[in-house]
This record gives structure tokens, C-alpha cells and sequence, in this order.
């Protein structure tokens, strides 16, 4: 399954990602591969093989629910390039 470069270029606007003409090159090629690994999975008879979420059992992947101080809000906006009042301030999307 091919993905054409116009498509990349499409994600990549979505993605809001400058790519150079040698990145969408690269990324067309190695998209196209990936497909072409799916494309090959699709094609397998999987009826008999149950659905998991993980191929491994896991155990203890949570930490207990336990309240805990907040961060102070000079910590929580200390790295904001912009800041009003309580809130993150955000350029307006295009």
C-alpha cells in the first residue's frame, strides 16, 4: 500500500510539521513500508485469536490513588511563555 506525497505533506500540515523536501522524501518512503507491514498483518486469518489490549499480563501498574499537595502556581506557570491571571495564554489557532 503506497502513501502518495501529497498525503504526507497533508499530515504534516495537520501535524503542523515544517518538513524539508528531503524529510517528505524519507518519511513517504518509510510511511509506505509501514503500510506495506499492516497491509501484510490485515491479511492473516485471525478469528480464533482472542483480542488483547497487551500481549503480556501486567501487574501493579498503578500507584494507589492518594491526595497530595498541588504544585504551587509560580511552579505550574514557571516554564509558560505566556501566562494570564490563573490560565495558560495560547496564540489563536489558524
Amino acid at each position: 500500500m503506497a502513501i502518495s506525497r501529497d498525503e504526507v505533506l497533508h499530515v504534516a500540515r495537520l501535524a503542523r510539521l515544517a518538513l524539508t523536501d528531503e524529510e517528505v522524501e524519507r518519511l513517504t518512503d518509510e510511511l509506505g513500508a509501514i503500510l506495506d507491514a499492516v497491509s501484510v498483518v490485515a491479511e492473516l486469518d485471525l478469528a480464533d485469536v482472542p483480542p488483547t489490549s497487551h500481549p503480556l499480563d501486567l501487574v501493579n501498574v498503578w500507584d494507589e490513588d492518594e491526595p497530595r499537595p498541588a504544585l504551587a502556581l509560580e511552579d505550574v506557570f514557571a516554564n509558560a511563555p505566556l501566562r494570564d491571571g490563573d490560565h495558560f495564554r495560547v496564540p489563536p489557532s489558524a
